[in-house]
């Protein structure tokens, strides 16, 4: 996989899971979910957790990071689309 770190937006279904990624002005719909899991970011570096899933999206990769928004001015809060598979 290879790092983008891009915004992207995510829509959630009912049970609090991807089911639908918005990304370079296309929407993307979740057709398999290959992992999930919780990292707590670098501490030294005062970064905040955040959800991870590695998502598949038709053809598409990708591992979306949801970043805690505890702090409302902290740049990274939000959805990230971290890695794409090549």
């Amino acid at each position: 996989m290879r790092a983008v770190q891009e915004r992207c937006g995510v829509d959630l279904d009912d049970q609090g899971r991807p089911s639908v990624l918005h990304w370079r002005n296309r929407t993307y719909r979740v057709t398999r979910e290959h992992d999930a899991y919780r990292a707590g970011g670098r501490w030294w570096l005062g970064e905040p957790s955040r959800d991870c899933w590695v998502l598949e999206c038709g053809s598409l990769v990708v591992e979306v990071h949801r970043f805690d928004a505890t702090d409302p001015l902290q740049e990274i809060s939000g959805w990230w689309v971290a890695r794409v598979q090549d």
